[in-house]
């Protein structure tokens, strides 16, 4: 048997261009980029689904309150300490935590509510400014 010879081609020893070095970080970017908006779009409609379900979990908390007591609190704080001049209360019904919504602004609570409801919970969404479209816009409940 006769030897082999190594293949030295200067073509195959001469690894990437940087023009070819470019185009790959280049488009490494590009698809980095369709993944990364993805993903930030996934998770803020996420948060505006969670804010949904906080504002309906705390309007179940508001009327537990109002099951016990007889009556809706005047303020939030009301679900976490009582005050000295309530009957039947059995909380505390909520913690601080559960005021603010997934972008840590705070839960607004009215009461009486808008359109003739007892009363009316409101995130003011992802911009944290009345009004808004998409995540922005604001959520209320009931």
């Amino acid at each position: 048997m006769t030897p082999r010879k190594p293949f030295n081609s200067p073509r195959r020893a001469r690894g990437m261009t940087l023009i070819e070095l470019i185009i790959v970080i280049v488009l490494i970017g590009l698809v980095a980029a369709a993944v990364g908006s993805k993903i930030v779009s996934n998770k803020k409609r996420a948060e505006a689904k969670l804010a949904v379900t906080q504002l309906n979990s705390l309007a179940a908390q508001i009327d537990q309150y109002q099951t016990d007591v007889g009556s809706y609190p005047d303020s939030l704080d009301q679900l976490v300490s009582a005050s000295g001049d309530v009957q039947g209360w059995l909380g505390p019904y909520a913690k601080k935590t559960d005021f603010l919504d997934p972008w840590q602004g705070a839960i607004q609570y009215k009461h009486p509510g808008d359109d003739d409801a007892p009363f009316t919970l409101t995130s003011l969404g992802a911009d944290r400014k009345a009004g808004g479209e998409g995540v922005d816009k604001d959520i209320s409940a009931p």
